[in-house]
């Protein structure tokens, strides 16, 4: 029975990355390099706002529009402060096209390789919220109950940094090596945790990206106070690929809602 559920989701999963494309994607793919690259720096703000990026640590992507070998980053800044002068291209190497004389986030290696393994991605969202580490230690698997987290359909895989890196890392994805690993236990899910680190969360857009991850967080969130009051009656897999097809046609009211937020409490872009 395990067997045929895993395999079940596997297939739901890979359907989801298929068809959750329309709206969203389709839009993203016909911006140009400057429409794309107005929406990260309006994107960080938000998830800055959010809380889902609430250090000077966690990171947005965006794949290029023109190249998809290479992808772009902000430098090393908190997000909430993140302008177009801050934004570096890098390729799937992890290798800075021109540094400029900045420097970026150590940790480019976990899009770089997201990017090399899954040409449906076109944005990677990479975040410390706490509301998701109890998920990555204890064994209980971070699983959907919110209605606006169908998009997870089953346990959110979990990257155990030891296994591709030994018993001594500093818990930091900063090789390809170690991208690589995790982008392979991501496999075609949308979110993968990084035990006792944080969250990695991808999509077809950078909306989409954005918004699995202020929904993963929240759905952390309501799982934890759910667990606390007895057994959890979480969606199951057929209403979750329902919800997820639903919702990313409907977005646009929650991002144009964020926008306003972001542009009120973030410095000016």
């Amino acid at each position: 029975m395990r067997g045929g559920r895993a395999a079940l989701r596997a297939i739901l999963l890979a359907l989801l990355a298929a068809i959750s494309v329309p709206p969203l994607a389709l839009a993203q793919s016909s911006q140009s390099l400057a429409e794309v690259l107005d929406e990260f720096v309006l994107a960080n703000r938000i998830l800055a706002d959010q809380s889902i990026i609430a250090d000077g640590f966690g990171h947005l992507s965006v794949r290029s529009p023109a190249d998809p070998n290479r992808f772009y980053m902000s430098r090393a800044r908190a997000a909430g402060l993140v302008t177009r002068e801050d934004v570096l291209e890098i390729d799937t190497d992890g290798k800075l096209i021109d540094p400029q004389g900045k420097r970026t986030f150590i940790e480019r290696y976990i899009h770089a390789e997201i990017y090399r393994a899954r040409p449906d991605v076109r944005a990677v969202v990479h975040s410390h919220a706490p509301s998701v580490i109890p998920f990555g230690v204890t064994g209980t698997p971070l699983r959907p109950v919110s209605h606006m987290a169908g998009f997870l359909l089953g346990p959110a895989p979990v990257f155990e940094i030891r296994e591709a890196g030994g018993e001594a890392t500093d818990m930091l994805v900063k090789t390809g090596a170690l991208g690589k690993a995790l982008a392979q236990k991501l496999g075609p899910a949308p979110v993968v945790l990084m035990r006792g680190h944080g969250f990695n969360a991808v999509g077809t857009s950078i909306r989409q990206a954005v918004s699995r991850a202020i929904y993963t967080d929240l759905n952390a969130r309501t799982l934890t106070e759910a667990l606390r009051m007895g057994s959890v009656n979480y969606l199951n897999e057929r209403e979750a690929a329902l919800i997820a097809e639903t919702n990313d046609a409907v977005i646009e009211r929650s991002w144009e809602l964020w926008k306003v937020r972001a542009l009120a409490n973030t410095p000016k872009l």
